[in-house]
């Protein structure tokens, strides 16, 4: 199993990333996909989920409305728009799958995880 994240970068304020997951050893038809984000100093932090069954999307409340997560099973890969960034949402963003086709609240359900991809959002 391995999930592989990419998309990061530097954006200045108010602007937008786009990132990806690309996952092998398992099929996104069948298993959730989530977004968790680590800034400096602080405790990983759930940012999105989205099912495997109907596409029923989860999201924190500090990125409602400006994240939108997505996935394509054909490709086997996740993804997080990321419109209207602000420098709060500086982070290394992690995918990972909890092994299950719905989404958990807490972080250890999640059984794999990727490396994570560096998002820096200047002022």
């Amino acid at each position: 199993v391995q999930l592989v994240e990419s998309g990061g970068g530097l954006v200045q304020a108010g602007g937008s990333l786009r990132l990806s997951c690309n996952v092998s050893g398992f099929s996104l038809t069948y298993y959730a996909i989530g977004w968790f984000r680590q800034a400096p100093g602080k405790e990983r932090e759930g940012v999105s989920c989205i099912t495997s069954s109907d596409d029923a999307s989860y999201y924190f409340d500090s990125v409602k409305g400006r994240f939108t997560i997505s996935r394509d099973s054909a490709k086997n890969t996740a993804y997080l728009q990321m419109d209207n960034l602000r420098p709060e949402d500086t982070a290394v963003y992690h995918c990972a799958t909890p092994g299950t086709w719905y989404c958990h609240r807490i972080l250890t359900t999640y059984t794999y995880w990727g490396r994570g991809t560096q998002v820096t959002v200047s002022s």
